[in-house]
Protein backbone atom coordinates (compact mmCIF):
# COMPACT_ATOMS: atom_id res chain seq x y z
CA UNK A 1 0.00 0.00 0.00
CA UNK A 2 1.28 3.45 -0.90
CA UNK A 3 0.80 6.44 1.41
CA UNK A 4 1.48 10.10 0.70
CA UNK A 5 2.64 12.01 3.78
CA UNK A 6 0.71 15.21 4.43
CA UNK A 7 1.31 18.04 6.87
CA UNK A 8 -1.26 16.65 9.33
CA UNK A 9 0.79 13.41 9.52
CA UNK A 10 3.82 15.20 10.90
CA UNK A 11 5.06 16.78 14.09
CA UNK A 12 6.42 20.33 14.38
CA UNK A 13 9.70 19.17 12.83
CA UNK A 14 8.02 17.90 9.66
CA UNK A 15 8.66 14.25 10.59
CA UNK A 16 5.84 11.69 10.68
CA UNK A 17 4.53 11.55 14.23
CA UNK A 18 5.47 8.11 15.57
CA UNK A 19 1.92 7.05 16.54
CA UNK A 20 0.66 7.65 13.00
CA UNK A 21 2.48 4.51 11.89
CA UNK A 22 -0.09 2.54 13.92
CA UNK A 23 -2.81 3.99 11.68
CA UNK A 24 -0.82 3.27 8.52
CA UNK A 25 -0.24 -0.33 9.60
CA UNK A 26 -3.94 -0.75 10.45
CA UNK A 27 -4.96 0.54 7.03
CA UNK A 28 -2.46 -1.76 5.32
CA UNK A 29 -3.66 -4.82 7.27
CA UNK A 30 -7.26 -3.99 6.35
CA UNK A 31 -6.30 -3.76 2.67
CA UNK A 32 -4.30 -6.99 2.93
CA UNK A 33 -7.34 -8.80 4.32
CA UNK A 34 -9.54 -7.28 1.62
CA UNK A 35 -7.24 -8.72 -1.07
CA UNK A 36 -7.82 -12.12 0.56
CA UNK A 37 -11.59 -11.67 0.24
CA UNK A 38 -12.21 -10.64 3.85
CA UNK A 39 -14.29 -7.56 4.67
CA UNK A 40 -13.70 -6.47 8.28
CA UNK A 41 -17.00 -4.57 8.46
CA UNK A 42 -19.01 -7.52 7.18
CA UNK A 43 -17.23 -9.89 9.55
CA UNK A 44 -17.97 -7.61 12.51
CA UNK A 45 -21.65 -7.60 11.57
CA UNK A 46 -21.47 -11.41 11.72
CA UNK A 47 -19.93 -11.29 15.20
CA UNK A 48 -16.34 -11.94 14.12
CA UNK A 49 -14.08 -9.19 15.43
CA UNK A 50 -10.33 -8.69 15.57
CA UNK A 51 -8.48 -6.82 18.31
CA UNK A 52 -4.83 -5.89 18.58
CA UNK A 53 -3.11 -7.89 21.30
CA UNK A 54 0.45 -6.73 20.75
CA UNK A 55 2.41 -4.33 18.56
CA UNK A 56 6.18 -3.97 18.30
CA UNK A 57 7.69 -1.25 16.11
CA UNK A 58 11.36 -0.67 15.41
CA UNK A 59 11.87 2.87 14.09
CA UNK A 60 14.93 3.13 11.85
CA UNK A 61 14.57 6.28 9.75
CA UNK A 62 11.95 9.05 9.53
CA UNK A 63 9.43 9.78 6.83
CA UNK A 64 8.80 13.48 6.23
CA UNK A 65 6.14 15.81 4.92
CA UNK A 66 5.81 15.31 1.15
CA UNK A 67 7.28 11.80 1.10
CA UNK A 68 5.53 8.82 -0.43
CA UNK A 69 6.02 5.62 1.52
CA UNK A 70 5.19 2.00 0.83
CA UNK A 71 3.68 -0.19 3.55
CA UNK A 72 4.39 -3.89 3.01
CA UNK A 73 2.22 -6.37 4.90
CA UNK A 74 2.65 -10.12 5.29
CA UNK A 75 0.78 -12.67 7.35
CA UNK A 76 3.64 -14.37 9.18
CA UNK A 77 1.73 -16.73 11.47
CA UNK A 78 -1.79 -18.13 11.54
CA UNK A 79 -2.96 -19.72 14.77
CA UNK A 80 -6.25 -21.03 16.10
CA UNK A 81 -7.43 -17.65 17.45
CA UNK A 82 -4.80 -15.20 16.25
CA UNK A 83 -3.05 -13.70 13.26
CA UNK A 84 0.49 -12.37 13.33
CA UNK A 85 1.51 -9.78 10.78
CA UNK A 86 4.94 -8.45 9.91
CA UNK A 87 4.96 -5.05 8.29
CA UNK A 88 7.47 -2.51 7.13
CA UNK A 89 7.47 0.93 5.66
CA UNK A 90 9.94 1.86 2.99
CA UNK A 91 10.82 4.98 1.06
CA UNK A 92 12.68 4.57 -2.22
CA UNK A 93 13.95 1.17 -1.08
CA UNK A 94 15.08 2.31 2.37
CA UNK A 95 13.43 0.60 5.32
CA UNK A 96 11.94 3.22 7.65
CA UNK A 97 10.50 0.89 10.27
CA UNK A 98 9.58 -2.70 10.98
CA UNK A 99 6.54 -3.89 12.91
CA UNK A 100 5.00 -7.05 14.27
CA UNK A 101 1.32 -7.06 15.22
CA UNK A 102 -0.75 -9.84 16.75
CA UNK A 103 -4.53 -9.76 16.25
CA UNK A 104 -6.90 -11.96 18.22
CA UNK A 105 -10.26 -13.11 16.90
CA UNK A 106 -13.08 -12.41 19.37
CA UNK A 107 -16.85 -12.65 19.40
CA UNK A 108 -19.38 -9.99 20.35
CA UNK A 109 -18.87 -11.07 23.97
CA UNK A 110 -15.23 -9.90 23.61
CA UNK A 111 -13.93 -13.37 24.41
CA UNK A 112 -11.41 -15.13 22.15
CA UNK A 113 -12.94 -17.45 19.58
CA UNK A 114 -11.41 -19.77 17.01
CA UNK A 115 -10.95 -18.40 13.54
CA UNK A 116 -13.70 -19.79 11.32
CA UNK A 117 -12.52 -22.40 8.81
CA UNK A 118 -13.66 -20.20 5.90
CA UNK A 119 -11.35 -17.39 7.05
CA UNK A 120 -8.43 -19.78 7.50
CA UNK A 121 -8.99 -21.12 3.97
CA UNK A 122 -9.01 -17.62 2.48
CA UNK A 123 -5.86 -16.62 4.35
CA UNK A 124 -4.01 -19.76 3.28
CA UNK A 125 -4.99 -19.31 -0.39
Amino acid sequence: MTKKIYYHDTDCGGVVYYANYLKYFEEARTEFLRTKGLDIKKLSEEGILFVVKKVEIDYKSPARYGDTIEIITELSRLRNVSLEFTQQTTKEGTVLNLAKTILVCIGKDFLPRPLPDAIISLLKA
